[in-house]
This record gives structure tokens, C-alpha cells and sequence, in this order.
């Protein structure tokens, strides 16, 4: 499992293309997945997703035909993270698989998806290792933490120091590509890094003696994965995503299921090309949302119990580091109705 380019960064590059560059020509193409179904309808939905276990997830589905049974024409696109977001912002995806601060950013360039509903968020696959003898986030004042500036991990570095009442200036921040952070890491000067599995674990075997102090687990909501949808397309096809969304439910079940777990893992593993016993660590530390989960997150709130509150935070965050100037109209972003609508 890889969180190609998890969120923040990419993000300012996808923004910037957007307003200066004419897209069309440079999304790569995306491999199909044999998930097309045979309905009445002749112009499938199509839908990019790539690999974060809450993404991946939905090959269950593609794989035991659950699309098709209930009576939808699908076609699941995969991609790169960051090409699946250029896919939909160039208009060649009807919706895609993406954190809720990415959607934010692709926003700000003009590409307006709707969330109608989060996949999970994550619980225990970002985190901060410290070497030995640094055991709390309070430890980490005066030391070097590296991690790449804008991305995910920058935002959970950057809200467990706020909440430990550390400003980020008491820290020095080293800017460091994420593949390159174990090795980073193993440098004497590098006291820390904040880093998304598996690269994560790479770095843990590189220094000895290193631990996790702080897990996106420690901060649930701080970073939801989303299905966000194009504007124009939802309006004239809802009855369609309600059907998205119910079977979305039926996975998440199959998934949690002690009697289906093992399948479900095993589906998913496969997709990605890695050993089950390895992926089981990765789908733990991603905490699916079924519908009546769902129900709950979008309720408006200001906690990271809500997406509204998650979102608010992350907008915030973007604005403050530099990602888009002026802070985007979140509850625009956010359609709760759907969810909301079902029994």
C-alpha cells in the first residue's frame, strides 16, 4: 500500500496546472478494471480510485459483481493518486477517489467535486517516529522533524504540536521527498519524521531503536478519504449514487465480517500486489465508514468527529501553509443529503 502522493503537496502543483495549463493532454491513461456492468444504461459511471485501502476496498465489490447486481453500469478507473485527480480535473472521470483537503485544493482551481460520502479516515497508517529518548510530542521541541511540507503527514505533525501547545517555530522542520525519509531519517541530525505507511516501517527497521510517538489513530477524523463527485453529474444522477453508496455499505460489511474478513483482505492484497499478511496491517489502520457511520460524520459539526469539522480544519491548514491564498466555501464541498436519505 502507497499513498502515492497522500494530499498537500500535489495539491499546490494540481492547482497551479489547473489555472495556468490546459490539462486534457497530459492525463495519462487510466487501466479499466473488468468491473464495466451490462445495464440498461449504455454510458457507464466512471470512477477513479488507487491505492489507499479505503480505495482498494472497492474492488470487493468490482470482484464479487455487486455493482451489477444492483442494476448499475460502472467502470472503476485506476490510477496513481495524483493522476486520478488530474483525470477528474480535466472532466474525464464523473467522480473520484480523494482526501477531503485534496478536494478542497481541486476546488480551488475550478474543479468543483462534491463529497457525498467517506470511504474511512485514517486510524493508526501516518505517523511520527522519534529516535530513542524522545517519547512524547513535547520531546520533539528544539529538534529536527523531517517530513514533506504540504502533504498529509505535515498536517498531522503541524495539529499534534498545536494540541500539545508546541508552536511549529519551536521545531525545526526539514523539508524531505517522503520515499527518501528512512534514509533521511538514519541522518544524526534528524530527530524525527512524520511519514504515512509503509514507507513508515522502512524507516522504523532504519534506525534502531526508533518507535512511533504519534499515529493518525491518536487524531481520528484529522483525515478522511472521500468519493467526490462531479457537480453536474450528481444533479442529474442521484437515484444512481444512492445505489453507489448501498453498495459501498454491503463492502464495508463483508470487510468487517470475522466469517469474510480473510476473502475481503486477501481481494485486496491482490489488487495492490502484496501478501495478505502484510496488507492486514495497512486495512487497520484504516478505519472504514459504513452508511450508518457515514450518517454520523456528516452531521454538521466543528469537531473532527464531522467532516464538516475535519474539512474546516484542513482548509485552514492549506491557507496557513501557502496551498491557495484565501479559504475555499467547505460546506459547498460537502452534500450530506444522500447519506442522509437512507434507511
Amino acid at each position: 500500500m502507497i499513498r502515492t502522493v497522500s494530499s498537500l503537496s500535489f495539491s499546490v502543483m494540481l492547482a497551479m496546472a489547473l489555472i495556468g495549463c490546459d490539462n486534457t493532454a497530459k492525463v495519462p491513461q487510466a487501466q479499466a478494471e473488468n468491473d464495466k456492468t451490462t445495464t440498461s444504461s449504455t454510458q457507464p459511471i466512471t470512477i477513479g480510485y488507487s491505492d489507499w485501502p479505503g480505495f482498494v476496498a472497492w474492488q470487493v465489490a468490482i470482484e464479487k459483481g455487486w455493482l451489477k447486481e444492483a442494476d448499475l453500469n460502472v467502470e472503476f478507473k485506476w490510477f496513481d493518486y495524483s493522476s486520478s485527480l488530474s483525470a477528474f480535473a480535466a472532466n474525464q472521470l464523473d467522480a473520484v477517489l480523494v482526501t477531503n483537503g485534496d478536494n478542497l485544493v481541486t476546488a480551488s482551481g475550478g474543479t468543483k467535486g462534491i463529497m457525498i460520502m467517506a470511504t474511512d479516515y485514517s486510524a493508526g497508517n501516518d505517523v511520527i517516529i522519534a529516535k530513542s529518548g524522545i517519547n512524547t510530542i513535547q520531546d520533539l521541541k528544539g529538534k529536527s522533524v523531517a517530513t514533506e511540507k504540504g502533504l498529509v503527514d505535515h498536517l498531522l505533525l503541524s495539529t499534534a504540536l498545536n494540541d500539545a501547545k508546541i508552536p511549529l517555530t519551536d521545531i525545526k522542520l526539514v523539508n524531505s521527498v517522503t520515499n527518501e525519509l528512512p534514509q533521511v531519517f538514519a541522518s544524526p541530525d534528524i530527530s524525527a519524521i512524520a511519514v504515512w505507511q509503509p514507507v513508515a516501517n522502512q524507516a522504523l527497521k532504519s534506525v534502531a531503536g526508533s518507535k512511533i510517538i504519534y499515529t493518525s489513530k491518536d487524531k481520528p477524523g484529522l483525515i478522511y478519504d472521500t468519493l467526490s463527485v462531479n457537480m453536474s453529474h450528481l444533479s442529474t444522477h442521484k437515484e444512481e449514487w444512492k445505489k453507489v453508496i448501498q453498495v459501498w455499505d454491503k463492502t464495508v460489511k463483508y470487510i468487517n465480517d470475522p466469517a469474510t474478513h480473510a476473502d475481503a483482505v486477501k481481494i485486496m492484497a491482490n489488487r495492490v500486489g502484496v501478501d495478505p499478511a502484510q496488507y492486514e496491517q495497512f486495512v487497520g489502520g484504516t478505519h472504514l465508514l459504513d452508511v450508518e457511520a457515514n450518517k454520523k460524520v456528516f452531521t454538521k459539526g466543528h469537531g473532527l468527529d464531522s467532516i464538516y469539522g475535519s474539512t474546516y480544519h484542513v482548509n485552514k491548514f492549506n491557507v496557513t501553509n501557502g496551498v491557495y491564498k484565501t479559504e475555499m466555501d467547505a460546506d459547498g464541498l460537502i452534500y450530506p443529503d444522500l447519506i442522509q436519505s437512507l434507511k
